[in-house]
């Protein structure tokens, strides 16, 4: 009897692994490979004893420079300001470097930016849940940054408290960010007065000679390229973005809200990752989805997962604002893509790939968007020569109709009732 038990789960056990041979390399091409959530989750959370970091620390922009994973994140303190803070790590997961004190603060006008404490600052008393922006009511928001050439180039969404909610830009020296010399130029503002805008990125590189902001990801990726980023007066020179928020009909993302990273550049295309949720599930939160856009022209999306790569479902992404997965940073280390994300708006944690199984999966075909020219003139062909196989066909003859009865006229029809009234019974006659 034991041995028959034996015999069945051996069976069983070579069956199973007959389908993962057959069918595994179709089941990972239709749902992709889940990021890997790092152990050391939270990489970061708030210090309750920090006037500026006591709240929530979260959404962070990341750069590798000079041998370690660099940083940026947004803080928020007892006086519900946003504030930027710096972290630093050798191997993207470790972070043994975390300054005590905010490395961005602009004044209030943006005409200038600091380091440092602040001389005063008020007690948290409005209901976080009810306010916008990450449960703040102003400050620096949602950081992005690129290294492009000797210069850090940081967008982030300025937030006046209610004024207004537009996009900004400073930058350092590369030599002053890694010395931690925190001397920023002063913040520009990029979008215009009057609209709201979140999550324009800078391309890390020039695209066919030009400095490229991406503003508009739905309905479609737009670019602003310019030949300088000293155009930026903040006055006179802005750039519209698009306020909408479409996605793809019946999808996970028919809702998007936005860009996630800055664009990373590979041999296949640029990755760029965005933020969007199901409008019939909208309480679930923001998920995180992947793109690969052409090299050359990055308004062209090649690839676009049909499913989330990253959505909440671990502790640290539920413990304030459940559901919210707010990848904001990515770097190369190595073979390893990191993704770097704010979990719940209050800590940070970061998920790892390997590049290439990454991009493999990203551009399988069920995610494609785009295809060749070749490919576009061979589905052509094969739809021209069908069409030409229809007209060559033979054509049956059409049947017949039966032809209509004639109508008759009112003489006819009551000549016909005459025709088939009964004779008259001739009359008795008495004896």
């Amino acid at each position: 009897m034991l041995s028959l038990l034996f015999f069945i789960l051996a069976v069983i056990l070579i069956a199973f692994a007959i389908f993962c041979l057959l069918f595994w390399g179709t089941i990972v091409k239709k749902f992709g490979k889940s990021l890997d959530r790092a152990p050391e989750n939270p990489i970061l959370s708030p210090l309750p004893d920090s006037w500026w970091e006591s709240e929530a620390v979260f959404n962070p922009a990341a750069v590798y420079d000079e041998g370690r994973v660099h940083l940026l994140y947004r803080a928020m303190g007892h006086d519900g300001v946003s504030r930027i803070g710096y972290a630093s790590s050798r191997d993207g997961f470790n972070f043994d470097e975390r300054l005590s004190y905010p490395v961005f603060t602009p004044s209030r006008d943006l005409s200038t930016a600091h380091a440092g404490k602040v001389s005063k600052y008020a007690k948290l008393s409005y209901n976080t849940q009810t306010y916008a922006s990450g449960g703040g009511w102003g400050g620096t928001e949602d950081p992005r940054i690129v290294k492009l050439e000797d210069e850090m180039y940081m967008t982030y969404t300025a937030f006046d408290g209610w004024g207004f909610v537009r996009m900004a830009m400073s930058s350092i020296s590369a030599k002053d960010f890694i010395e931690k010399k925190w001397k920023w130029n002063a913040p520009i503002l990029l979008s215009p007065p009057n609209e709201i805008n979140k999550n324009w990125l800078i391309f890390p590189e020039k695209i066919n000679g030009k400095y490229a902001i991406l503003h508009s990801v739905t309905p479609e990726i737009k670019i602003e390229y310019v030949d300088d980023l000293d155009i930026f007066d903040g006055e006179t020179f802005f750039i519209t973005g698009s306020t909408r928020s479409g996605g793809r009909k019946g999808k996970w993302d028919s809702i998007v809200r936005g860009a996630g990273a800055p664009p990373l550049k590979t041999k296949e295309g640029w990755i760029l990752l965005y933020h969007g949720y199901s409008q019939e599930h909208p309480e679930i939160g923001y998920k995180v989805g992947a793109m690969l856009l052409d090299l050359n022209d990055p308004t062209r999306v090649l690839y676009r997962s049909s499913e989330p790569i990253l959505q909440s479902k671990e502790w640290y992404e539920n413990d304030w604002k459940p559901g919210v997965t707010y990848a904001s940073g990515t770097v190369i280390v190595g073979n390893d893509l990191l993704v770097y994300y704010g979990g719940g708006d209050k800590h940070i944690a970061v998920a790892r790939q390997n590049l290439n199984e990454f991009l493999h999966t990203l551009m399988s075909e069920e995610n494609r968007v785009v295809y060749t020219k070749q490919e576009i003139a061979a589905v052509a062909e094969q739809k021209k020569a069908a069409e030409e196989k229809i007209k060559k066909a033979p054509r049956k003859a059409p049947a017949k109709k039966a032809a209509a009865p004639k109508k008759e006229t009112a003489k006819e029809i009551k000549e016909e009732v005459k025709e088939k009234k009964p004779a008259k019974k001739p009359a008795k006659t008495k004896k």
